[in-house]
């Protein structure tokens, strides 16, 4: 397999400069948190991404018609590509608008901020999904939450040898409710699919302006954005952003155990040196998950919900 071209700031610059025909261009600077792009901030208005492998440049293809797909209906800034084609042979890259804001990583998100998340979550679920599919955007099944269930109680078990958890908060999560909280069928909507604080752009007052990295989007369950959120901004105003977005107790708590049990995993990785992720990040997207909020109350579904 012959090896794929490691692009260097001479490579971004010379692609620029022939895009946007400005002279010697504008700064070109990494981003460190480029994903599996090799992503540069163009000056102050543009970011460009360079597709690391044929697969990711076929995903990138797929984001560019998604991303036109969705702009109407989501409520907030979509990234405008302004120039996309092929930065070696078979790999692709896009030049795109810089949304401005901060990301979610960096500033809270206000009571109208939810709201903002609100709108997001509605309108993904009212993309077509026939629409969707016919893009290319994959169908994938439902995770198993009694599994993901099993997974972190080892991790808890870890994590308590380091003082990080008690794994009594995780005995609120019975094997019964877990399987009460399965994904209902005929329930999968289109789901971003990485809704995490980097993706979401922030303004000082906390209203959400736009969304990133559309590029892992799948058809599935809505709940995982629900728990992509809950580690992004907070249990409570993730539960509150789909509460407002019509989304029903079931869904709300199987996302906020979603994202409760992966948090766990994740620190417990973390603290084993298995992911590299620094661990007072991975702490704080457990704090966030972890957050109380008053639908816990909730003892009792009905067999009936809307998704």
């Amino acid at each position: 397999m012959t090896q794929a071209p490691t692009p260097t700031a001479e490579t971004v610059r010379r692609l620029v400069r022939s895009l946007l025909h400005d002279g010697d261009g504008p700064e070109v600077t990494p981003v460190a948190e480029g994903g599996e792009h090799s992503t540069w901030w163009v000056g102050t208005r543009h970011v460009l991404r360079l597709a690391p492998d044929r697969d990711a440049s076929a995903r990138q293809r797929r984001e560019l018609r998604l991303r036109a797909l969705v702009r109407s209906r989501v409520g907030m800034a979509v990234p405008t590509s302004v120039a996309h084609g092929e930065w070696a042979a078979g790999l692709g890259y896009t030049l795109d608008t810089r949304l401005p804001g901060t990301t979610g990583e960096e500033l809270g998100v206000s009571a109208l901020g939810e709201a903002d998340l609100a709108g997001l979550l509605t309108g993904l679920r009212e993309v077509p999904v026939r629409q969707a599919e016919a893009l290319g955007v994959p169908r994938v099944a439902a995770r198993s939450l009694e599994a993901l269930r099993t997974a972190a109680s080892r991790a808890a078990g870890r994590l308590a040898e380091d003082d990080e958890f008690d794994p009594a908060r995780l005995a609120q999560l019975t094997a019964p409710a877990a399987r009460q909280l399965g994904a209902q069928p005929g329930a999968a909507v289109l789901v971003h699919h990485d809704l995490g604080g980097e993706h979401l752009v922030v303004s000082a007052d906390g209203r959400v302006r736009g969304v990133l990295g559309w590029n892992d989007a799948v058809i599935g369950d809505p709940a995982e954005d629900i728990a992509a959120l809950a580690v992004a901004v907070g249990a409570p105003a993730a539960v509150r952003a789909a509460t407002l977005a019509g989304y029903g107790a079931r869904p709300c708590l199987r996302g906020l155990w979603l994202a409760r049990c992966d948090t766990l995993v994740g620190l417990a990785a973390g603290v084993e040196g298995r992911d590299r992720t620094p661990l007072p990040i991975l702490r704080a997207r457990l704090r966030r998950a972890w957050e109380a909020i008053m639908l816990e109350r909730v003892t009792e579904l009905p067999d009936e919900e809307t998704p």
